[in-house]
């Protein structure tokens, strides 16, 4: 018996091993951890369970019937993250570069429907060099099977994707449908095609980086949700972020302990917006002050800075935030907010996560860019999501609201539970100045009058009174005790039911 102890415990490290110590330094010294080094630093402690760390490829062609590594390039199996279970796969750049072949796509699959079958997470750590080329369209066929469950296991698990090298070709199809993408800065890309083919298609000299680099996909493509300085920092962020999320959407988001009291007050709040109406202030403040113990894990930073999406927790409870940035574009909505901002709705609603609006937006940007790139179709997104989403919604309007952008802002009209503003919030068709010219477009070459018409409507309309007259908004509520009046909201509609019309699916305008 201990003879086959032995030999097993000797399988054991040769698999290990992966493609030998020599691949493993070298991925070292390009500041990569191994496959396995990265499941360590993800998962507690002792808490990893490994499946098929034995199975090998069937590929007799171009010789690689004589290269037989155990595990076939990636590491699979479940774990716990502070003591919540999650399934997750690690491509092993040392055996063929991470390169997916059936087998390796086969242990992909075992662990994602294990995990919409059991309700947990799936975590992917990509580091790929692609297709095995050896194994021609088997290989591509492993590709369509991961990407049918991450089809079937959309809104029914969490799928986050970590980007820890290389990602190319029909590679990246699989994270571009997972719910969160995370990449490490210097050492990860992504690109359906590399450099040298895009030299020889359209003659443009371009670097991996340029193309698929972590700066090019969190702040122009928006294909990546953040981005961090190395292998260690990136799987940190990602075990905070499990902690916020619920395991499936059978589920309710985690209640953790908190140590902030409900009914702290800002103060500092009452002075947050200024007195001049085009005078910017930074919607983070608000956010932090609002969260338990202000603790802020946000979404695509570096994406559509206009818009901020992100989670915090209120009472324990994970809440998802939308707030308008006045700092950027003065907190207009434009094509790149409403997707950002629609998706993340989504994926909110899809897992059962409360939603916090924060408003202050003077409308749509205005431009031959926005109307020729669809702002119509990408606005209407944005309506759509919050139209449709069935989990409790509060709103609080800080400032502006106006025009088609308010009700687009999980106003009381799109089913908005509770609707909140601030004495400084003015919800109007436009602001003042425009209202004024098209009205009294007759007394125009009189300055004093247009004043006076302004201040009129100023007067009239740029308070929160008369949408509050209509019952559009709840209350106005006093900014300095914003945290205990939403938290409280959230605490009433925790036992909300509301469900949308039996259909097959929806058609939300892509």
């Amino acid at each position: 018996m201990k003879e086959i102890l032995d030999q097993l415990e000797s399988r054991r490290n040769e698999a290990r091993l992966g493609g030998g110590q020599k691949r493993i330094d070298s991925q070292h010294a390009k500041g990569k951890l191994t496959a396995r080094e990265r499941i360590d630093i993800l998962l507690d402690e002792g808490s990893f369970e490994e499946f098929d760390m034995f199975k090998a490829h069937r590929c007799v062609d171009f010789g690689m019937a004589s290269q037989s590594i155990p595990g076939d390039g990636v590491v699979t199996g479940w774990g716990t993250i502070n003591g919540r279970q999650v399934y997750v796969f690690s491509q092993d750049f040392t055996v063929f570069g991470g390169s997916l072949s059936e087998t390796h796509a086969e242990k992909i699959c075992k662990v994602m429907d294990m995990a919409v079958q059991n309700g947990a997470p799936v975590i992917g750590l990509n580091d790929s060099g692609g297709a095995r080329i050896q194994e021609g369209v088997a290989s591509l066929a492993g590709y369509a099977d991961v990407f049918q469950r991450n089809i079937m296991a959309s809104g029914c698990v969490p799928q986050i994707s970590v980007i820890m090298g290389p990602c190319a070709g029909g590679a990246v199809y699989s994270p571009a449908m997972t719910d969160f993408i995370f990449m490490v800065r210097d050492s990860s890309y992504m690109f359906v095609t590399g450099p040298d083919v895009v030299k020889t298609v359209t003659n443009e000299v371009v670097t991996a980086e340029e193309l698929g680099g972590a700066k090019t996909h969190t702040s122009k493509s928006s294909v990546a949700d953040g981005a961090y300085e190395n292998d260690v920092v990136a799987l940190s962020e990602v075990r905070r972020l499990v902690d916020f999320l619920p395991l499936s959407s059978r589920e309710k988001p985690p209640v953790r302990p908190f140590f902030d009291p409900v009914n702290r007050v800002e103060d500092s709040l009452d002075t947050l917006v200024p007195p001049n109406a085009n005078t910017p202030y930074d919607m983070k403040e608000l956010i932090q002050k609002i969260a338990d113990e202000g603790d802020f894990f946000e979404i695509q930073q570096d994406f559509a800075k206009n818009i901020l999406t992100g989670f915090i927790r209120l009472e324990g409870s994970t809440i998802g935030i939308v707030a308008n940035q006045p700092m950027v574009l003065a907190g207009c909505l434009d094509i790149d907010s409403a997707r950002k901002a629609a998706r993340f709705v989504r994926f909110c609603d899809a897992f059962q996560i409360p939603i916090l609006t924060l408003v202050d937006v003077p409308g749509f940007l205005p431009g031959t860019s926005q109307e020729y790139g669809g702002i119509i179709k990408h606005g209407a997104k944005l309506l759509f999501a919050y139209g449709e989403a069935t989990v409790p919604k509060v709103t609080v309007i800080v400032r502006k609201a106006y025009g088609g952008a308010y009700d687009v802002m999980a106003s009381k009209h799109l089913r908005g539970d509770v609707n909140y503003a601030w004495p400084s919030a003015e919800i109007a068709v436009m602001g003042a100045k425009g209202a004024v010219e098209i009205l009294y477009r007759s007394e125009l070459g009189d300055p004093e009058k247009i004043a006076a018409r302004t201040k009129d409507y100023e007067d009239r309309f740029a308070n929160p009174f008369v949408a509050a007259e209509r019952g559009f908004i709840d209350e106005v509520i006093m900014p300095h005790s914003t945290r205990r009046r939403v938290a409280r909201a959230f605490a009433s509609l925790r036992t909300k039911v509301l469900a949308n019309p039996y259909k097959k699916h929806d058609n939300i305008p892509l």
